[in-house]
């Protein structure tokens, strides 16, 4: 997936109301900039980190630019959630998860479940598989970790997969990571016990688990 323009570089001063955030461009000026996470992003936001905007297509849009990565001094971290979903479904529609495969058809955003939409839908005639996909941003004891904040809406989500898998279609949940100081995969049970918890009930009820790195950089993000 590439950014659809260059991104702009500038320093954090700080995140706000959740989906606000001050940046200093490297000329100084100061601008607000939309921040598409509903998390804590208690990882992804300290004060003069190097970030990188995109500009906003819409020029009636109210905040002209959109925050789409931060480096920590380590990696690049992409806080755009909605990214998340475009390099899966690259990544999906050119077979790069093996365990996706083997598909005729791809959908997105298809309706279904109790008033939900699921991320990817793959079919076959006669055959259905339900793909969720979640941006994971956080680390905990050095591994990376779901969620960074109590998700009633991700734990509805393990519910419609666990009954998409129990008329008989395939269900998925899938992980993308998007930075690459960590080394392995757990549900952050110390910040939702209760999603941790139904991660491994989806599990036991046969909803598959994968998770997928990324490699980020200025000019765009793919799955590894």
């Amino acid at each position: 997936m590439q950014f659809e323009h260059k991104l702009i570089s500038g320093k954090l001063i700080k995140r706000y109301k959740r989906f606000l955030a001050d940046v200093k461009l490297e000329d100084g000026t100061e601008v607000t900039a939309h921040c598409p996470n509903s998390g804590r992003m208690t990882q992804c936001q300290g004060e003069d980190w190097h970030v990188l905007l995109s500009p906003a297509n819409n020029p009636k849009r109210k905040l002209k630019y959109t925050w789409e990565l931060v480096h920590n001094g380590k990696c690049w971290i992409c806080v755009n959630t909605q990214r998340a979903n475009e390099v899966a479904y690259e990544a999906v529609s050119e077979n790069k998860i093996s365990e996706l495969n083997g598909y005729e058809k791809i959908d997105r955003e298809r309706k279904y479940g109790k008033n939900s939409r699921i991320d990817i839908l793959l079919s076959n005639p006669g055959e259905l598989c339900y793909v969720e996909v979640k941006s994971v941003t956080l680390t905990h004891n050095s591994k990376f970790s779901f969620p960074d904040a109590p998700t009633e809406r991700g734990r509805k989500h393990l519910d419609e997969l666990m009954e998409m898998k129990k008329q008989g279609h395939r269900a998925v949940m899938l992980f993308v990571v998007m930075r690459s100081d960590g080394k392995g995969f757990e549900a952050a049970a110390h910040i939702d016990p209760k999603y941790a918890d139904k991660l491994d009930l989806a599990q036991k009820a046969g909803v598959e688990v994968l998770v997928y790195g990324t490699t980020i950089c200025e000019t765009g993000i793919s799955i590894k």
